[in-house]
């Protein structure tokens, strides 16, 4: 017997094939039941992409705002994607809308964020998309594999709709 899906960890890399990842999880929310709690980690700048904003922006003020401006651009990008896929279904299905108990944008390293949130909410699902490399192959994306060989807690995996 499949265990019962009560919280749903959508992860989101907010790329518009991520929406079919969130389809489904809003489709086993309304079959469920479940809340959705909804997650993008905007990827920690590596210590040499810092240097290199040392180097050009000698300003610290300047470099602190473009580093909150990283995470705000994001969580204004995920407001626009959540709003364009909520108009699109019909209001029957718009309640699940409801079942959203959080929208978190934090900066991290992706992998390791969505393993320690989806712990500490203790949800029973981790779904999320998967990444295009290359023209005509589809990919498991470094971050969804990294989270699959890690995580303990069941996840669907979505592929990208095709072209």
């Amino acid at each position: 017997m499949l265990p019962e899906v009560g919280k749903i960890l959508y992860s989101t890399d907010l790329s518009k094939s991520s929406m079919k990842a969130f389809d489904q999880a809003v489709y086993i929310a309304k079959k469920t039941g479940a809340d959705i709690y909804i997650l993008h980690v905007v990827e920690k700048m590596s210590n040499d992409a810092k240097i290199t904003l040392k180097t050009y922006v000698n300003d610290p003020e300047s470099r602190r705002e473009f580093l909150e401006d990283r995470v705000r651009f994001a969580k204004e990008k995920l407001g626009v994607v959540q709003n364009e896929f909520w108009e699109r279904l019909s209001l029957e299905d718009q309640n699940v809308r409801q079942q959203i108990k959080s929208i978190q944008v934090v900066e991290a390293y992706p992998a390791e964020s969505i393993l320690k949130i989806s712990q500490k909410l203790e949800v029973d699902l981790i779904v999320m998309g998967t990444h295009e490399k290359g023209v005509f192959q589809t990919f498991l994306g470094s971050v969804a594999k990294n989270v699959l060989s890690h995580s303990h807690i069941p996840m669907l995996i979505v592929p990208l709709p095709e072209l």
